[in-house]
């Protein structure tokens, strides 16, 4: 029997969370994401060298003044990495807007298109590019701007069903709910250590996502992100899509064990409901602590690693 990884891409497609051009290699996955903190992983790594320099050469030859520089240097550099791995796969890669635009949506909606003009003059077609955003309410209407342009995107940082039914009446193409980090906060919570997957809050968000999407009809792709174990993963088989680090990966290619397929789509659909109004999105975003909680606390951390990665190219120009 193939081992696990291999029976899960039988029935939902497999998406590499990395910036690591080995582990792409070694696990041939169909797509890639990436964010600010992989990105910053990825920039301090030897291999890296060429393509940071790179970056920082661009954006020499686009502004005199530094701190313009290492704008241009980061949005390239991102690229950069995404063009990378694209040669490496069939498919997609994630591309990630600047966190500290997560509040903004015209500044997100021209950042958006400043990185997909920059794919493009690398040769690269905006049909293989996702614009990743956090899934703000900001941020859902630059996504859904983007997305009348043709501009596929990726919502992430997203915790709630209020989010997800916001991204999916938006048309967006693909949302990332977080399972592992919505299980953190509920082992914190609640002081209880060990959830079994069954009883995960983070399957059982992604799972009630995935089962409205195909009710009401919606294409909006689902692809659960941030897992802590294989258990989560494989009580979502048959999601949509699923984004996982090489080091999961690897487990799962360490078992033959029988994968069962968990998710499967409903053929009966029901009439949508009206679309969220901003008021009601945001009151239904203050009564979900967890996803309040975590999705600042997501922009955060990305924001940081962001000037930390900044910080890096600064010291090189």
């Amino acid at each position: 029997m193939p081992n696990q990884l291999e029976q899960l891409k039988s029935m939902t497609t497999v998406v590499a969370d990395t910036g690591d051009f080995n582990a792409i290699a070694d696990f041939a996955p169909e797509d890639a994401t990436t964010n600010p903190s992989l990105l910053l992983k990825a920039a301090v790594l030897p291999d890296y060298d060429e393509t940071v320099n790179a970056a920082i050469q661009y954006a020499k030859q686009q502004s005199t003044e530094k701190s313009q520089q290492i704008i241009e240097a980061a949005d390239y550099l991102s690229v950069l990495i995404g063009q990378k791995i694209l040669s490496l796969i069939p498919g997609k890669v994630s591309t990630e807007v600047d966190a500290r635009l997560s509040f903004n949506t015209e500044q997100t909606v021209e950042k958006a298109q400043k990185l997909i003009e920059l794919y493009d003059t690398l040769g690269i077609d905006k049909s293989r590019i996702l614009i990743k955003i956090a899934s703000t309410w900001e941020g859902i209407r630059a996504a859904e701007i983007l997305e009348k342009q043709g501009i596929h995107c990726n919502l992430t940082l997203l915790f709630s069903f209020a989010q997800a039914r916001a991204c999916a009446e938006a048309g967006v193409y693909l949302i990332s709910p977080f399972v592992g980090r919505i299980l953190d906060w509920y082992k914190k919570a609640t002081g209880k250590s060990d959830y079994s997957a069954t009883e995960d809050p983070g399957v059982k968000s992604v799972t009630q996502i995935y089962q409205y999407y195909k009710q009401m009809n919606y294409p909006t792709i689902v692809m659960g992100a941030s897992f802590r174990n294989i258990g989560e993963i494989l009580a979502l088989a048959g999601c949509d899509r699923l984004t996982i680090s090489p080091a999961l990966m690897n487990e799962l290619t360490t078992s033959n064990a029988a994968v069962v397929r968990q998710l499967t789509p409903k053929t009966e659909h029901q009439n949508r409901p009206a679309q969220l109004s901003e008021s009601e999105f945001r009151w239904l975003m203050n009564e979900d602590a967890m996803a309040t909680e975590k999705t600042a606390e997501g922009i955060r951390q990305f924001a940081a690693d962001q000037i930390k990665l900044e910080a890096l190219i600064a010291e090189k120009l």
